[in-house]
């Protein structure tokens, strides 16, 4: 929804008394308080559109900063402020001071809406309070199991692991001792009980 440029109603107020109420003075005194000092403060017109035109630009920067404008609004601002500078330089009736600082505040909330759109675009966006305690807490690391340890093995499992094929370790055979006769070779030309060889025999 576009905003209605605030400003805009101090300004129609002093165009419609230059316009429609030339005899009435923007300096006469309209009421006069008598302050704790005992000083007496005349407020006139002027002083009125003023400290209206104050408060209003309060409430445009207020809104500004809660809320961006839309394009249509900082066009609407800058009409506002065009068409009173405008009128301040063009016309004799506006021509006062208290013109220019109602034309000066318009200029201000012109510009001033133009430096919030700019720093929003340039600030990141906003992280929700839901986001910002995700990220401000970190995730509970994941607990590692350790893997279960191989039950040891009994001692009838290791007594059935060991071969059961003992086999008898064979005697050693005896050596042959040296009191055994060597076998004998018959010989043709060696008979027993005969000489050595070559000798005749024994007829």
């Amino acid at each position: 929804m576009v905003g209605f440029p605030l400003l805009l109603i101090p300004l129609a107020i002093y165009n419609i008394v230059a316009w429609l109420m030339p005899t009435v003075s923007m300096a006469d005194p309209l009421i006069k308080l008598t302050l704790v000092s005992g000083t007496e403060w005349a407020i006139n017109l002027s002083d009125i559109l003023l400290a209206l035109g104050i408060l209003l630009l309060l409430l445009e920067v207020i809104k500004g900063a809660r809320q961006p404008k839309y394009l249509t609004d900082h066009l609407l601002s800058f009409i506002v402020f065009a068409g009173s500078a405008a009128e301040f330089v063009m016309w004799p009736k506006f021509g006062t001071s208290t013109f220019f600082l109602l034309s000066l505040m318009a200029m201000v909330d012109f510009f001033g809406g133009i430096a919030l759109r700019a720093r929003r675009a340039a600030a990141p966006a906003p992280v929700s309070r839901r986001a910002a305690r995700e990220v401000a807490t970190p995730a509970p690391e994941p607990r590692i199991e350790p893997a279960p340890a191989a039950p040891a093995p009994s001692a009838a499992s290791v007594a059935e692991s060991v071969p059961l094929d003992h086999s008898k370790p064979t005697a050693a055979q005896p050596a042959a001792s040296a009191a055994d006769p060597s076998p004998t070779i018959p010989s043709p030309e060696l008979q027993p009980g005969t000489g050595l060889a070559g000798s005749p025999p024994q007829r």
